[in-house]
């Protein structure tokens, strides 16, 4: 096989890129030859200025969380710079064990938008955001294992195709609306401007403004936010001290909500 293996993925809590580096990392193995893995993390703010650009040399393994049943809002402008130029590309989308909805075919479409060739895709179960209980831990070994069984079927297709038609996967067209939470009188609320607050356990160490996906919280003041709130779960999940919190009540409905009526667990789902 003659591709360029590359990566490509926005993970603040580090679950959707270790599913994408594992594909990745598969694929490589079973090449005879030596081959190195470009890596291309877009978490931070200062990666999604960068233009990236591929060719038909390229197979791009790219994966997104899913945030309310879609590609995250915040990263359709810059994915929607990335010039594919034929390269093949497997879309892949990871989730907190509620569904995926629609956020797998978006990306795919998304894909095919850019000049990929989108040959495969998946969808992924990880630690969700919200939550320390919800899918623990995952991606687990299981799921590793089920990573590696996809990263072997794609190899086998890239070996034994010359030519590719564009993966059908799970989906709507057109697109269902982001999923919103609802109250105890089952109206709808919405949660996208709620904020994490700061506890006294905060110790200054920075290490939130270092990983804030959204570079929005202040330097100085580390309970100040100078831009939007993703509830991504990187303050929290990366917290020392465990410092950083939510309060407000249709977020903790939410999130009691989520892990009490989607506990079972949840398994991948492939499509080559």
């Amino acid at each position: 096989m003659n591709k360029k293996i590359n990566t490509m993925f926005f993970s603040p809590t580090r679950t959707t890129s270790k599913i994408v580096s594992g594909i990745a990392k598969k694929i490589s193995e079973n090449i005879p030859e030596k081959t190195t893995i470009n890596s291309i993390d877009f978490t931070l703010p200062g990666a999604r200025k960068e233009q990236c650009s591929f060719s038909e040399k390229d197979i791009v393994i790219i994966g997104v969380p899913v945030y309310a049943g879609r590609v995250p809002n915040v990263l359709l402008n810059f994915l929607n710079t990335i010039k594919g130029n034929g390269a093949l590309a497997v879309a892949v989308v990871v989730y907190g064990n509620r569904n995926y909805d629609d956020a797998l075919i978006e990306l795919r479409d998304i894909l095919v938008l850019c000049g990929f060739k989108v040959i495969a895709g998946g969808a992924f179960i990880g630690e969700h955001s919200f939550s320390k209980t919800l899918a623990k831990d995952r991606p687990d070994d299981k799921d590793m294992a089920i990573v590696s069984d996809f990263a072997n079927k794609i190899y086998n297709k890239l070996t034994s195709q010359d030519t590719w038609q564009i993966v059908d996967v799970k989906g709507n067209i057109p697109y269902r609306n982001y999923y919103k939470p609802k109250n105890n009188e089952g109206a709808s609320v919405d949660i996208r401007k709620v904020t994490p607050k700061t506890n006294s356990n905060c110790n200054d160490c920075k290490l939130c403004v270092e990983v804030c996906p959204m570079g929005s919280i202040d330097y100085d003041d580390v309970s100040k936010l100078n831009g939007i709130c993703i509830k991504c779960g990187a303050c929290i999940k990366n917290c020392p001290t465990e410092a950083k919190y939510y309060d407000d009540p249709d977020y903790l409905r939410h999130k009691y909500e989520l892990e009490v009526d989607f506990a079972s667990r949840r398994e991948p789902e492939l499509f080559l």
